[in-house]
């Protein structure tokens, strides 16, 4: 395998022979066969080079979020997390993510609009990272209970880096006034 995988492509060099992370992936749809497509989208990660695991949480279904906020006449979301043990850098891994995105009929139009499949990639260990194409860790992660609640499920002592335990984060939210 090429060791470019691991070292990036936008700075986010990465030593070829660093040991893997654990990367935190958003996934979510709310057309088509919404299940179907993330058990696929699923499949797509495990087959990713330099990747040896892949861990999901149980999906949830969340109504639609808009700039404006909840939308309850648009279709609803199907959420999960999935966690990945790998070596690619944040960079190749996004690459890697919009691929998937583009195979299950993402169309990437209009930025808050309705999608069949949606992967964030929402942390990459510890790394800390902005550039035009990629900040790490996602800047929105802290305020989505849609990513909150799965990846608690799954790792319920994980730490959303420079915001605290995401269970700290994700009791703050549901505590937060409507």
């Amino acid at each position: 395998m090429s060791r470019r995988l691991a070292q990036g492509f936008t700075g986010d060099r990465q030593a070829p022979d660093a040991a893997p992370v654990v990367a935190v992936v958003a996934i979510g749809a709310n057309l088509g066969d919404r299940e179907a497509t993330i058990v696929a989208a699923l499949h797509d990660l495990e087959r990713l080079p330099l990747t040896t695991r892949v861990r999901a949480a149980e999906p949830i279904e969340t109504v639609a979020l808009t700039p404006s906020g909840p939308d309850v006449d648009a279709p609803a979301y199907l959420n999960t997390v999935a966690l990945l043990t790998t070596r690619l850098a944040p960079s190749v891994l996004l690459a890697y993510l919009q691929d998937i995105e583009a195979r299950h009929g993402r169309e990437r139009t209009v930025r808050w609009g309705d999608r069949t499949l949606d992967l964030d990639l929402i942390a990459h260990g510890d790394v800390r990272l902005q550039s035009p194409r990629l900040t790490l860790p996602h800047p929105r992660a802290a305020e989505r209970d849609f990513v909150l609640e799965p990846w608690s499920r799954i790792d319920p002592d994980a730490v959303l880096p420079g915001h605290g335990p995401i269970a700290a984060l994700l009791r703050r939210l549901r505590e937060a006034p409507s």
